[in-house]
């Protein structure tokens, strides 16, 4: 097996769907699982359990990721050291970030970078910025902008960047939660929230909860990423305590339909940075970008 073809596994273990791989990799569905046949054949083990539904690693799988992210990145390495003497930098630099951070903090930054090293490709990824450590430790990102973790992991580095408060968003539509919500005294334990599965945002939710004595609150749904928290509660699903710049960064439709509580005491902010591991940071093309931030 070549270069090209880790590419298209590890594109596919990612996005656990042929026809997205396909897609995105510029080559037929039929071709793209021939290929991935010749791979386990070469291997003598299958790599994907697969039927109608679901696509998933196998343990030889899982080893084989690993495999293939430590030589593609060897080889990235091995081409910036011959290419960095006299010469500009190029290659490429996965980046992973939310929606929201892709639109608020990282086209300044990109600008910068983009001028003073202009053949380097970037590959964006966007996705849940609570996940963006593990993105990091697991080598499926490059850097990745995240809010810091309160406990950041020793093998990582963080850089902020920007320091990002919360905002108790609710209905601004005649709903039942907005009718709640405009009593004197809300009865919290009554009022559905919307919640983030985990990250900074969640702990400190955690913590206003603790605040106003919310023992049992009720919880209308945990969700992957703020921007759909957003639009749950534009639709008048619950309140959600959210990072101010998803709410900034959001259509101005959606935006119409919230309305921010200004009447209580929020947690404090949280450090919105760029996070690496430490033992690439002497990497050319991460070294530049760091410096630049």
């Amino acid at each position: 097996m070549d270069l090209r073809d880790l590419k298209l596994f590890l594109n596919l273990a990612e996005s656990q769907h042929f026809g997205k791989t396909a897609k995105a990799t510029y080559v037929s569905p039929s071709t793209l699982s021939r290929q991935i046949q010749r791979m386990e054949e070469e291997l003598g083990q299958m790599l994907f359990l697969r039927d109608n539904r679901i696509v998933q690693l196998t343990d030889a799988g899982k080893q084989l990721k690993t495999f293939a992210q430590e030589t593609l990145l060897h080889y990235q390495q091995l081409r910036n050291s011959i290419s960095q003497e006299g010469q500009s930098l190029s290659g490429e630099l996965r980046i992973f970030c939310s929606v929201t951070a892709a639109y608020s903090h990282l086209p300044s930054i990109l600008d910068q970078f983009r001028a003073l090293h202009p053949n380097v490709e970037i590959k964006l990824t966007t996705g849940d910025a609570a996940n963006a450590v593990d993105k990091i430790q697991s080598n499926d990102a490059d850097l990745a902008i995240a809010g810091r973790p309160e406990s950041l992991p020793s093998t990582v580095d963080f850089q902020k960047i920007g320091e990002i408060p919360l905002v108790l968003i609710t209905p601004a539509l005649p709903c039942p939660v907005r009718t709640q919500m405009m009593e004197s005294k809300p009865e919290w334990a009554k009022i559905p929230f919307i919640l983030p599965e985990h990250g900074p945002t969640r702990r400190r939710i955690d913590q206003w909860f603790r605040r106003y004595h919310i023992n049992n609150p009720q919880i209308y749904a945990t969700v992957a990423g703020h921007e759909a928290i957003v639009s749950m509660v534009a639709l008048g699903c619950g309140i959600a305590l959210i990072p101010s710049v998803v709410l900034d960064n959001s259509p101005e439709t959606i935006r119409n339909r919230i309305h921010v509580a200004d009447n209580v005491t929020l947690t404090a902010s949280f450090d919105l940075g760029v996070c690496v591991q430490k033992k690439r940071l002497n990497e050319p093309l991460i070294h530049a970008f760091w410096q630049l931030i």
